[in-house]
């Protein structure tokens, strides 16, 4: 039966890095790698975070299951570190460990398919879900495989590389009673840039207006501004807005990629009812959560001292994208680009589109070993003091191709 099975396209960002790594020459560059990366090109383990590993190895008793829901110092800690401990919106949150940032976008999926059934929707109606264009790629087979139909909303001007944010509310301003809107929490995927605290408070307003239910990704707190202010966006959404889903990853700002923990979050007026779906959608797909990355944490945060130390290591990574930004237009602003990718120092997180076409990148890569994904998104942690001149006379090699 399974010769009846086509093989299928490999996806574009891991035949990037097969390719990457089957490139012989030795002066070669990463800019498609979607993790952290410091100076000498490492993902580093954070010292807080060895320091949590070390103390459960000794202190663990038990390797017994945790629940659907998780780790609950875990869950509370992540629900404060989001929301802040005074949010007046705290008790309403519902939060529950998942398998990454991922598995939290897929049940959170899952959890609107089942709504909408409560809803009404008729047999064989998805429910709407509409995303950046542009957007994170995985965010589209994570949601739409599990039953909603995927719409956009304009996001980006690739010419200005600027925001859209007049067709972003245009389009919002269109979209119907109990849809769902995904955003960006901060540190846009793929493009780095963000809206503004005025801007949030125009979607909080709409809304509430057409009544559509706003979906916070955040992946990638603490890396554009700081903790605080990379969540001010979804702090305001709940504050105003009844209903707010959200989505967290501690992939990033903890560097636990492969441990693969995130959480799945519901602001409602119905917690408890809430989290009983949940929990039974988690039963249904993987039953339950793994406990290593979310008991270390959950251990880090609860420690003064490591929580501390913690902090300090986010913020070495975060001044270190910043300064690769400022570094990477400086030097290109000095060999000749005249200002034409200044845009980039202006944007937040780990990704920005550089503004160059698909056979100007297929060059890159052929000509030059400079790997990127064909829409001219990089990676700003893929660059470090031995290969940024490289790619910067590399990039203005390419430039009138």
């Amino acid at each position: 039966m399974f010769n009846l099975l086509p093989p299928l396209a490999t996806d574009p960002i891991l035949g990037l890095i097969s390719r990457f790594q089957q490139d012989p020459r030795q002066q070669k560059v990463d800019l498609g790698v979607g993790v952290y990366r410091d100076a000498q090109g490492n993902t580093p383990v954070f010292a807080s975070v060895k320091v949590a590993e070390r103390r459960l190895l000794e202190s663990e008793q038990t390797k017994a299951y945790i629940g659907p829901a998780g780790n609950p110092d875990f869950n509370l800690k992540m629900s404060e570190l989001i929301m802040g401990v005074q949010h007046s919106r705290l008790a309403d949150l519902v939060l529950m460990q998942t398998p990454g940032g991922c598995g939290a976008l897929r049940v959170a999926a899952e959890l609107i398919v089942r709504l909408a059934g409560f809803r009404g929707a008729s047999a064989g109606t998805r429910p709407t879900l509409w995303v950046s264009d542009p957007t994170w790629g995985n965010h589209i087979p994570l949601l739409g495989n599990a039953g909603v139909e995927i719409k956009t909303y304009p996001y980006y001007h690739a010419d200005t590389h600027q925001l859209n944010f007049e067709g972003m509310l245009q389009t919002l301003g269109k979209v119907a009673e109990g849809d769902v809107v995904l955003l960006h929490g901060c540190c846009h995927n793929p493009c780095g840039a963000d809206l503004s605290i005025e801007q949030w408070q125009a979607v909080s307003d709409l809304a509430n207006s057409q009544g559509f239910i706003p979906f916070v990704d955040m992946a990638y707190q603490g890396f554009g501004d700081d903790l605080d202010a990379d969540a001010a966006g979804l702090r305001l959404l709940a504050e105003q807005v009844p209903e707010v889903v959200l989505a967290i990853s501690c992939s990033k700002n903890f560097g636990l990629y492969r441990e693969r923990v995130g959480a799945v979050g519901v602001i409602s007026q119905q917690p408890n009812a809430v989290a009983s779906h949940i929990a039974n959608i988690v039963r249904g797909i993987y039953s339950m959560p793994p406990s290593h990355g979310a008991a270390i944490v959950a251990e880090v945060l609860s420690d003064e001292a490591l929580a501390k130390s913690w902090r300090e290591e986010l913020e070495t990574a975060r001044t270190r994208i910043v300064s690769n930004r400022r570094q990477l237009v400086e030097q290109l602003n000095t060999i000749g680009a005249d200002g034409r990718f200044d845009h980039i120092a202006r944007q937040k997180g780990m990704f920005s589109f550089v503004g160059i076409n698909q056979q100007q990148v297929a060059k890159l890569i052929t000509e030059f070993g400079i790997y990127m994904v064909d829409s001219g998104r990089i990676s700003l942690a893929g660059l470090n003091p031995t290969n940024l001149d490289y790619f910067c006379e590399s990039l203005i090699a390419v430039m009138d191709t």
